[in-house]
């Protein structure tokens, strides 16, 4: 892995390089070993939080560990195109539109013990924009090159915050063109529908019941980007404990192992399917 500037990330896709970088500020990875017609994301995979926010910080490690979405970039790292946020959302947060992206509270609890300095603020939305300058190059790529592309944006929740039956896996369809991709978002689901997960965890899946996709990152693309379809997939957390923060490895691995078939075969559907619509 290469430590990079966004203008290098950005020249290399350009030249359709493969790579493996990290930005240079540490703030997301970018791996292409191969240009193909699907991409893999995790932006709330990230937990770092970096030191000059600590003292101001209300909430716990734990608390943010807590509502981030951890090994979320673990399910889908063997895929040739995986960009992945390494900060915390409660740094910024890269689901969010830039004028909210910075929380002064999270899930009812204040954030900031003193208003956040403008400084901080710049530095985190400086993040934020590199970030989407990377996504809007990597997707022109995907798009000229492959004449259209399929988004997989990966996320996880808790679960035991609801008074009621969830499903393992929901995806959200909320700002996507259904009419043109109802076919494939109901492929997806059935797909996920028959994942098989270790000490006897029920795989369900529905669209739009927890969740219904109205978050940035797929907003962004669906807006730049007429001809990619973007699936956000929320799991939820049955692959950790929420209230122990212990992670149950066999679990995440089952779901990585799994969607290596059943991932790859969606996008091959995909393209199939669409490239010449």
């Amino acid at each position: 892995m290469q430590r990079l500037s966004i203008k290098e990330i950005i020249k290399k896709i350009a030249s359709e390089e493969t790579f493996e970088a990290v930005s240079d500020d540490y703030s997301f990875t970018i791996k292409i070993d191969k240009y193909v017609p699907f991409i893999c994301g995790a932006v709330h995979d990230g937990h770092q939080f970096r030191k000059s926010l600590w003292e101001n910080c209300l909430h716990t490690e734990y608390d943010r560990w807590f509502e981030e979405d951890p090994s979320t970039k673990q399910m889908i790292q063997t895929f040739p195109i995986v960009i992945a946020g390494c900060d915390s959302r409660f740094e910024y947060d890269l689901n969010r539109a830039p004028e909210s992206a910075i929380y002064t509270d999270a899930w009812g609890k204040q954030l900031w013990e003193n208003p956040l300095p403008e400084e901080e603020k710049e530095h985190s939305l400086k993040k934020h924009a590199n970030f989407y300058k990377v996504v809007k190059a990597l997707v022109s790529k995907i798009e000229e090159k492959f004449g259209l592309a399929v988004v997989y944006d990966m996320h996880s929740y808790n679960w035991k915050r609801w008074d009621r039956e969830v499903p393992t896996f929901n995806i959200g369809t909320g700002k996507i063109d259904n009419i043109r991709f109802g076919e494939s978002v109901e492929m997806w689901r059935k797909m996920l529908s028959e994942i098989k997960l270790p000490n006897e965890i029920e795989s369900t899946s529905l669209i739009n019941d927890t969740f219904q996709g109205n978050g940035y990152f797929l907003g962004f693309i669906t807006q730049n980007f007429k001809n990619t379809l973007v699936l956000a997939t929320e799991v939820k957390k049955i692959y950790c404990d929420e209230y122990t923060q212990i992670n149950f490895p066999e679990v995440v691995n089952a779901i990585e192992e799994q969607l290596k078939v059943l991932l790859f075969d969606h996008a091959t559907n995909f393209y199939n399917n669409y490239h010449k619509v």
